[in-house]
């Protein structure tokens, strides 16, 4: 069975207007459909194929097989992107919120290091908060690394700081973009489910 293109978990106006449905056709539709075509092509025939793509992502790393490493990771990475994303505005709460306060004093803390970290990355790649041991850290990775390959991390969220993720609807004013991701477009709901 090759990998699927998911669907998105919302219509694709569901963002809008903070993420339009235009960016989120190329986006998805082309983008993200390309790193899962390029993985099936890549593992088509091999042991991989009909492997669930974690798996696949882990394997090509594992191989220092670059080429397929960068399209599986990228379609996960983009899969768990869209689950970041969520048209409800909502904080953390429970033991997510109690990890945010320990971890960054509170949720304007986590905010301005979740932004100093985004904004501050060079080039592409993505922006994370993870689960690392009891606590939490915010970390990025460049072009297709992922989270997911970091040795005792967790991922709980991610943000696509490439530009292809902004640029139609921001242009290169990639602060404006994270913090509309801060304050409204955040899924801290799936961070929670993430929590080990």
């Amino acid at each position: 069975m090759p990998i699927e293109l998911p669907a998105l978990p919302f219509a694709s106006d569901a963002l809008e207007p903070h993420m339009s449905a235009r960016t989120l056709d190329y986006h998805h539709g082309k983008h993200h459909k390309a790193y899962v075509d390029k993985t099936n092509a890549a593992i088509a025939g091999t042991p991989l194929d009909g492997k669930p793509l974690e798996e696949i992502v882990r394997a090509a790393k594992a191989k220092g097989d670059q080429g397929l490493f960068n399209n599986a990771a990228q379609a996960w990475n983009h899969t768990f992107f869209w689950n970041s994303l969520s048209p409800e505005k909502t904080g953390p709460e429970g033991r997510m919120k109690a990890l945010v306060d320990s971890a960054f004093g509170g949720l304007e803390g986590f905010h301005d290091a979740f932004k100093a970290e985004s904004t501050g990355h060079f080039g592409s790649g993505w922006a994370w908060l993870c689960q690392d041991g009891d606590g939490l850290k915010i970390m990025s990775t460049h072009d297709a690394d992922s989270a997911l390959v970091h040795e005792g991390l967790n991922p709980l969220l991610t943000l696509d700081v490439w530009e292809h993720a902004y640029y139609l609807d921001y242009q290169n004013a990639r602060p404006d973009f994270v913090d509309i991701f801060l304050t409204n477009t955040i899924n801290w709901a799936f961070a929670a489910t993430n929590l080990r």
